[in-house]
């Protein structure tokens, strides 16, 4: 089908091992599909072909994180099991604790990458959204729900960590 996105199995499962493991996606195994984006020479920042990347990307990533929530929604149903054992369950409820705070992140995330679609659509993605400078292709293929320059973000973590204190 045209414009469709097929993710080998073993992608789709390399990505939810490494979040499991890491809490994280791992965008490094979704550039094994999609290489990075190799600017021409004089090519205009942000053009069509650009956004049409990093659209399929997010895209992607969406439909990884949705089939991967069906899956533990469909894994924790099949896998409900009263143990006697205190020591047993406790293990259990911990487990699932885990796997929802995973999932809601997830779920955070997903939303984003909604927000992120929206500004691709409306023509303001890649640009930093405090000072408006182009954020930079290295860094939306690293990040590609970024909304901040490397700058603004840097300062704003100093802020954060200010605040902290």
């Amino acid at each position: 089908m045209a414009g469709e996105i097929r993710l080998p199995a073993l992608l789709i499962s390399g990505i939810s091992a490494s979040r499991s493991r890491r809490g994280d996606c791992n965008l490094e195994l979704l550039h094994k599909t999609f290489p990075p984006y190799l600017p021409k020479k004089g090519e205009e920042y942000m053009n069509l072909r650009q956004r049409a990347h990093f659209k399929r990307v997010l895209e992607a990533l969406k439909l990884e994180l949705s089939q991967d929530i069906d899956r533990t929604v469909h894994a924790m149903q099949d896998d409900a099991t009263v143990f006697a054992d205190p020591n047993d369950r406790a293990s259990q409820e911990s487990d699932i604790a885990l796997e929802l705070r995973n999932r809601d992140r997830e779920r955070k995330l997903i939303k984003k990458i909604d927000e992120t679609i929206a500004r691709i659509d409306k023509d303001d993605y890649g640009y930093c959204e405090n000072c408006g400078i182009e954020i930079g292709l290295k860094r939306l293929e690293a990040r590609p729900t970024a909304t901040l320059c490397i700058d603004c973000k840097t300062l704003d973590e100093l802020k954060e960590k200010q605040v902290a204190k």
